[in-house]
């Protein structure tokens, strides 16, 4: 895509994340706390992907984001983008990847576990990146990393 044909106003410094999933672009920018942030943030929904159909861009002047706000997004929506900018140019891509262990970023999803009765944190060992499938540290328990809840 040409410049003069850009969607989305250029950031001078910050991040944008791009590939999206359409449907979770709220929720990335929920569970990375945009709505908090008193800085510009710029969502767009549904632009043409060709790689995953419709897709999200969110772009967030002057933020850029730790390892354990990386984690939470890699929950939400694996395989996303992050494009870090400075002085208007892309100096790194990172592909947000779900790391091979959740500490502290999941609730487990059953009621018996530990982690639902006593003050600790969670802890899941990533069994399966392709199909989303977790393990609790704990109860032993596999879940579906998409119907898990958030801390």
């Amino acid at each position: 895509m040409s410049k003069k044909e850009r969607l989305v106003a250029a950031i001078e410094n910050g991040t944008v994340i791009d590939h999206i999933p359409s449907e979770k672009t709220y929720e990335v920018a929920s569970v990375l706390g945009l709505q908090n942030l008193d800085t510009v943030v710029t969502i767009g929904y549904n632009y043409l992907s060709k790689k995953i159909g419709r897709k999200g861009i969110i772009k967030i002047e002057n933020k850029f984001f730790t390892d354990e706000e990386i984690s939470r997004l890699s929950v939400v929506a694996p395989n996303i983008v992050l494009n870090i900018i400075r002085n208007y140019e892309v100096v790194e891509k990172k592909k947000v990847e779900t790391p091979d262990e959740l500490r502290g970023i999941v609730k487990c999803n059953n009621p018996k576990c530990v982690t639902n009765n006593e003050p600790m944190d969670t802890i899941f060992t990533v069994t399966d990146k392709k199909a989303g499938i977790i393990r609790c540290h704990y109860c032993d328990k596999e879940q579906d990393i998409s119907k898990v809840q958030l801390i």
